[in-house]
Formats: structure tokens, C-alpha cells, sequence
């Protein structure tokens, strides 16, 4: 069995070991420059962690694996242009650094490039991987026209908001761990369960992090908190407070949410108060907990020993307690 740290060193020899230098150049380098910003690489890692629990040869799942990464990375070049996000990773976003056409295009061609690694799968699981892949690709592409619509809307429920974020989000991780036990030849019932603990871990994974870019340590975050906040972004934590905000209190919230010219560090700080007198901080991370809970439900009965699911069940407990 591979550790996560070891499937992680193999998923970032592999994507320095891409080759994208073919011309024309201005096409692919900003895919390289996406892809060599960084991250957790966590959706790669997820299918080569599935797919381990039934085999220990990964040398047909690796470059699937890298699709998925590819696919993810090509979904954040995107989304940085329709938010018009300057930076990702402390680093100049795609369009900043080259224009939005570029970013555009150089998109389209990693979600090429994307279904090509997928789909050097072994023939005999093709069909059943791209199925998840097409379902969950286009879920994704829900999630963001969903949260784009959110952003004119003053009404959104809290439910709504679970669903962009489990679409957006959570389907991704669970659709990588799907795909991972199909070409590890698991059963039908732990791919689904796999999936469903995926999408739970993801659901507790987004809403951790809006609760830690207004309660987090910015020493250890890594990035100044209170975004959210100073966007007006509908997140568990906002949604909640308009639901529950009282009379006394309504006015307060509103003035924030509509004032133009205003103090950042104020607005932060008088929102995180209103925040804590509805108790929206509890609130989030008690739903927190539940999705946490419950994809620990689904790993339990998926079957292979403990010993085998020891890395998944590391992944969570270190998700449970991150502050990052």
C-alpha cells in the first residue's frame, strides 16, 4: 500500500514530466504555468488511493489520475476569469499574466488534454469511467453557474447553497475516488460508497474552509481572512445569519452588505461580531462535523480491511483538524 505522501511525489514527477512545449506555445505554457502553481493534488491522489485499495499495480491508473488534475486545474483557469481573480496560489492568475483570450482557449485545450489522459484507462473500464467523469464534469460546470447566480441574488437557502457546493465542489473528490475503485476492479457497492464518502468529505472540506477564512489564524491560514466578508460572498456562515438575524440586529447586517465605501478591517470585524451573537460560528461547525461523520460511515462499510483504508482514514482526521 502507498502512502499519501508517496502517491503525491509520483502524481508531481508526473506532471513535471509532461510534455507541453509543443508548439503553438503560446497554447500550452499557460497550461504549464497553471499546472506548476502547486496545490494539495488531492483529486489525483484520491483515485490512485482508491484504485490501491484493490491493486498495487498503479501503472495503468496514474495517467487517468493526471487527467483529473488537469481537468480540475483547467476548471480554476476558468472560473479565475469570470471572477476576475488576480491571483491564485500567490501567483498572477492565467489571464492576468497572458489576457483572457488566452486564458480561454488554454482552458479548452487542458479539457482536451484532460479526456485524452482519462482516457488511456484500460479498454475494459473506458466506458464505466468516462460515465462518471461526463456526470460529474458536468455537475461541476452546474456548481459555478449556480454560485455565478448567487451573486445577484439576495434570497439564497441554505439548502441551495449545500447543492452548488456539493455540485461545484464535493462531486469531484467523490467522482475521483469512483473512478480510482472502478479501474482497481472494485465492486459496484464500494465504488458507490467510495463515491458518497468523497462528496461528504468534500461538502465538510468547502464549508471548512469558509468558516476558516473568517475564523482562522491568518499566521497559520497563509492569506489575509475575511474575504468572504468583504466580498459579500454567500457562504453556510452568511446565508445563515440573513436567516436567523433579528430585528435589532438586521439593520447592522444590511449596512454591511450594501455600504461601498467602508473600512476593511471594520467591516471584518463588525461582521465576525454579528456572526458570533446568531451563533452562525456553531452552527457551521456542527454541519461541519455531521460531513465528517457521515463519510466515516460510508469508508467503514466499504470492503477492505482497516489496515487498507489506514490512508483515508489519516486524510480525514488531518482534514478534521487542519487550520489551513
Amino acid at each position: 500500500m502507498y502512502t499519501f505522501i508517496e502517491l503525491q511525489k509520483i502524481i508531481e514527477k508526473e506532471i513535471d514530466g509532461l510534455e507541453l512545449s509543443s508548439p503553438p506555445q503560446g497554447l500550452f505554457e499557460p497550461m504549464q504555468y497553471i499546472l506548476g502553481l502547486g496545490g494539495k493534488r488531492l483529486r489525483p491522489i484520491l483515485v490512485l488511493l482508491a484504485a490501491n485499495l484493490y491493486k498495487d499495480d498503479l501503472s495503468k491508473v496514474c495517467l487517468p489520475a493526471i487527467g483529473i488534475e488537469i481537468f480540475h486545474n483547467f476548471t480554476l483557469l476558468h472560473d479565475d476569469v469570470m471572477d476576475n481573480a488576480p491571483i491564485r496560489r500567490r501567483k498572477a492568475t492565467v489571464h492576468e499574466k497572458w489576457n483572457s483570450n488566452v486564458a480561454i482557449l488554454s482552458g479548452d485545450a487542458m479539457s482536451i488534454k484532460a479526456y485524452q489522459f482519462i482516457g488511456s484507462c484500460e479498454d475494459r473500464h473506458l466506458r464505466d469511467v468516462l460515465s462518471v467523469f461526463n456526470q460529474t464534469a458536468l455537475e461541476v460546470c452546474e456548481g459555478q453557474q449556480f454560485d455565478m447566480e448567487f451573486e445577484s441574488r439576495s434570497n439564497v437557502k441554505v439548502e441551495e447553497y449545500l447543492n452548488m457546493i456539493r455540485l461545484k465542489t464535493a462531486v469531484l473528490l467523490g467522482g475521483s475516488l469512483k473512478m480510482g475503485a472502478i479501474m482497481g476492479d472494485s465492486s459496484t457497492k464500494d465504488a458507490d460508497l467510495l463515491y458518497y464518502f468523497g462528496v461528504n468529505l468534500g461538502m465538510a472540506f468547502q464549508l471548512q474552509d469558509d468558516l476558516l477564512d473568517v475564523f482562522g489564524d491568518e499566521s497559520v491560514f497563509g492569506k489575509k481572512i475575511g474575504g468572504d466578508i468583504l466580498s459579500n460572498k454567500k457562504t453556510y456562515l452568511l446565508i445563515n445569519a440573513l436567516e436567523k438575524v433579528p430585528p435589532e440586529l438586521k439593520k447592522d447586517l444590511k449596512y454591511w452588505l450594501e455600504v461601498k465605501d467602508f473600512n476593511p478591517e471594520e467591516k471584518i470585524k463588525a461582521v465576525k461580531t454579528i456572526y458570533e451573537q446568531l451563533s452562525v460560528r456553531e452552527l457551521s461547525q456542527k454541519k461541519i462535523d455531521d460531513y465528517f461523520a457521515l463519510c466515516l460511515e460510508y469508508l467503514d462499510k466499504v470492503n477492505v480491511t482497516a489496515e487498507k483504508k489506514k490512508e483515508l482514514y489519516s486524510l480525514v482526521k488531518g482534514l478534521i483538524n487542519r487550520s489551513v
